[in-house]
């Protein structure tokens, strides 16, 4: 199963991808202290730590999206804010994506977890060869609406993040149309669902930044 992507390039022309492949990299913290925090936040949820890190979880191409909407089972998933890698025929491109994780099934297999919710893109790239210099000064930020009302959840900057060209070497490298979900940053106020995610990767030293943001539709789970 394939997915094509559509984006918009800071080089002024669109980058159609067809997605082949998707890799969720896990416990990606740079900094020992950040990522404990990390595995505390999830323990406190009842979701095992790794049994080494980085970790690298395999999910369907199909659940690769850019909506603006999408739809969980259940009220009990979550986004995550993340740079992702996007490989190209002409290189690799970066991005700003959700992670998006049902945190119930979570609690007793990562794995099947990342496969059961949509990984939301932007639908705006740059080249990375054009930024790599720069990578640690670059940010993300995570805005959510709960119950009417927006508050941050989640900010830092790529430095938190194990070097992404380390991560791409210690999968084995990324073949045209694979898409990297990089791994995320510790979140304001504990992990918790939205009715809407807003994300967003920016660079400081151009003022430029890639936004996106998605509506979460929860649908009942029917006994």
């Amino acid at each position: 199963m394939t997915v094509v992507l559509n984006f918009q390039t800071n080089h002024g022309r669109p980058l159609d991808l067809t997605v082949r492949d998707c890799v969720v990299a896990g416990w990606t913290g740079r900094d020992k202290s950040a990522l404990d925090h990390h595995i505390e936040e999830l323990a406190a949820l009842g979701i095992p730590g790794p049994s080494h890190v980085p970790l690298y979880y395999r999910a369907a191409a199909g659940v690769v999206t850019q909506a603006y909407r999408v739809q969980v089972l259940g009220g009990e998933s979550s986004g995550e804010v993340e740079p992702v890698l996007i490989s190209a025929d002409d290189g690799l491109w970066l991005t700003v994506g959700s992670d998006h994780t049902d945190r119930k099934v979570e609690a007793y297999s990562i794995p099947v977890s990342k496969q059961m919710c949509p990984k939301v893109l932007a639908r705006d790239a740059w080249k990375l060869d054009e930024v790599i210099d720069r990578l640690d000064e670059l940010t993300l930020e995570a805005r959510v609406m709960i119950d009417g009302a927006e508050v941050v959840y989640q900010t830092g900057t790529l430095a938190m993040i194990r070097p992404l060209m380390e991560l791409v070497d210690g999968y084995g490298g990324l073949p045209s149309g694979t898409v990297m979900l990089c791994g995320t940053v510790p979140v304001t106020g504990g992990i918790r669902p939205a009715d809407r995610f807003a994300m967003r990767l920016s660079d400081p030293r151009t003022a430029t930044a890639i936004d996106h943001a998605y509506d979460i539709e929860t649908l009942p789970v029917v006994n």
